[in-house]
């Protein structure tokens, strides 16, 4: 029996080997064998699976876009399999050059603006048009995929540790093409440094209204000379602080987000992310800020969902999407610098997993997550730009000694829950968390843990969390009590009205070390509610967590 077992897989493997001989992606009949091959070879294999990702692109459906909002943007024709070829790296003698878009000169600016009118003005039916271009967001990041050989299970890229190599994938690919549409093969994407404080206003060139970069469904009160809010929420007075005080709270922001909340690979990236997982739902820090509140802050406020930018079908239809985009990528690259790449993942299942993309030849590309992290190897890099966010570290609001005597007297006048609770965000809470469970290595990253976060409704969500707050008026990134944020683009799924249970992981030992609380026996947590939603959204707990 074992022996008719082997000549199967044998002939299945060989069957299968063919068809990539050819290049042909066989979609279903691909998924049923290979799913086949897997239950057989259990046996034989000491029970090894198999867990990275990949898209059946034979099986797209639509999606939700919003909550209630179905939206449809699957490509035309894609029932029938396409042959595919699988990713080689490019002319390593062509160096593309990714400059900051507010330093790009006017030969540059006019070389785009041809590049993407031609690109706007291909046909529907060429995946390489604008319009096909901006919908790979949407099939990626609305779930209107299945998983190859996971019948039933959509594919999403969001809030898992695949949302950077899957958008540098989309990107990569962009660029290339319209470099390709105007005959030039170093043609780089620029990218908007709203990090650095020169350039946090969007760059003047995104809002001429006679060039192809601007674009209607923008919340245009946030145009220049306005500084973008890295910590944005659509319910504050707006704007919150003065130009001087706006750069000042960005650059703290940033410092929380790269540096003291990311001292860990989960941090930083999201969360594990692997074939058949329906759990993974815990974004790293740059993705849920900057990355989702730039994105509503571009949004048009007159839409529903602050479309296009402020929600992730129609985001891409923006052409300011791709330089918010580039800066994401290149943040990839700082922080893995940053740690001098000891953080880098080395799982099989992520490195494999895979995409398919259409290259600027018109051919369908398969190229895997291990394919794209070396940029050198992609043939494009960053221009070098400034890191102040590196030098603001921010400091406690009041002195450690004052803080512990204030919390000590709020404790006793006012309610303070217990760590084990559920109850809906609908105004500030505050919560004692025993820090019973102490580090057993040195380098293990202390987070605080915000469990069993339902969000409802079709609103974006945003909330903050403070450790030892002591002074409710300066509540405010540049001070060490901020531990971090959530904040949640709703949407996305097959099932607009599915509530999905969530988790924020907050790195607080270098928090905990300035406020000199490092040694307490326990810690308070204030969550603070910082859009209206946040009625609509319940949690069921927070605790601290160990990450080695």
């Amino acid at each position: 029996m074992a022996e008719k077992k082997w000549i199967l897989i044998l002939s299945l493997t060989f069957i299968i080997a063919v068809s990539q001989v050819h290049h042909l992606y066989m979609g279903e009949l691909t998924s049923i064998m290979l799913e086949k091959l897997q239950q057989w070879r259990k046996p034989f294999n000491n029970g090894g699976k198999n867990l990275a990702i990949g898209p059946n692109l034979t099986a797209c459906h639509s999606s939700y876009g919003r909550p209630d909002l179905l939206v449809y943007c699957c490509p035309p024709g894609f029932q029938n399999p396409v042959p595919f070829t699988d990713f080689k790296f490019p002319d390593p003698s062509r160096v593309r050059v990714r400059r900051p878009a507010h330093l790009l000169n006017e030969s540059f600016i006019a070389k785009y603006n041809k590049a993407l009118s031609i690109m706007k003005s291909l046909p529907y039916d060429d995946p390489r048009s604008f319009l096909r271009q901006a919908n790979l967001h949407c099939q990626f990041c609305t779930g209107a995929y299945e998983m190859l050989n996971r019948s039933g299970s959509e594919l999403n890229i969001h809030r898992t540790w695949m949302f950077f190599p899957w958008h540098r994938m989309m990107i990569y690919f962009h660029e290339r093409i319209l470099g390709s549409l105007i005959g030039d093969d170093t043609f780089a994407l620029p990218f908007w440094a709203w990090d650095i404080p020169d350039g946090m206003t969007i760059p003047d060139f995104y809002v001429d209204e006679s060039s192809p970069f601007f674009h209607s469904q923008r919340d245009f009160s946030h145009f220049p000379p306005r500084v973008a809010d890295l910590d944005y929420s659509p319910d504050d007075n707006d704007p919150r602080f003065d130009r001087k005080e706006q750069t000042e709270t960005n650059l703290a922001f940033m410092y929380n987000r790269m540096v003291s909340g990311a001292k860990k690979t989960e941090l930083f990236m999201g969360c594990t992310y692997k074939a058949g997982d329906k759990n993974c739902d815990s974004p790293g820090t740059i993705e849920s800020a900057p990355h989702n509140t730039l994105h509503t802050w571009i949004g048009s406020g007159l839409n529903p969902g602050r479309e296009d930018m402020g929600k992730f079908y129609s985001a891409a239809k923006d052409p300011v999407f791709y330089a918010h985009h580039s800066n994401i990528d290149r943040l990839w690259e700082v922080w893995r610098d940053i740690n001098d790449r000891k953080l880098d993942i080395d799982d099989s299942d992520w490195l494999n997993s895979f995409f398919l993309f259409y290259d600027e030849n018109l051919n369908l590309v398969k190229i895997k997550v291990k394919d794209v992290l070396d940029i050198t190897k992609l043939g494009y890099s960053y221009e070098e730009v400034e890191r102040p966010w590196l030098n603001h570290r921010p400091p406690p609001s009041v002195t450690p000694e004052q803080a512990r005597r204030i919390v000590k007297l709020k404790q006793n006048e006012n309610q303070v829950f217990s760590s084990d609770f559920r109850r809906v965000l609908d105004g500030k809470l505050t919560v004692t968390v025993n820090r019973s469970v102490k580090r057993e290595k040195v380098d293990e990253e202390e987070t605080v843990v915000v469990y069993g976060i339902v969000v409802r409704g079709n609103e974006y969500v945003k909330f903050d969390v403070y450790v030892n707050l002591s002074d409710d008026t300066k509540m405010n990134p540049k001070f060490r009590e901020f531990a971090g944020t959530f904040a949640y683009i709703p949407g996305g799924g097959r099932g607009g009205h599915d509530l999905k249970k969530m988790k924020l992981k907050l790195g607080i030992s270098e928090l905990l070390k300035d406020l000199k609380a490092d040694e307490d026996e326990s810690i308070w947590v204030t969550l603070v509610p910082r859009t209206t939603s946040c009625s609509n959204v319940s949690i069921e707990g927070i605790k601290i967590e160990y990450i080695k």
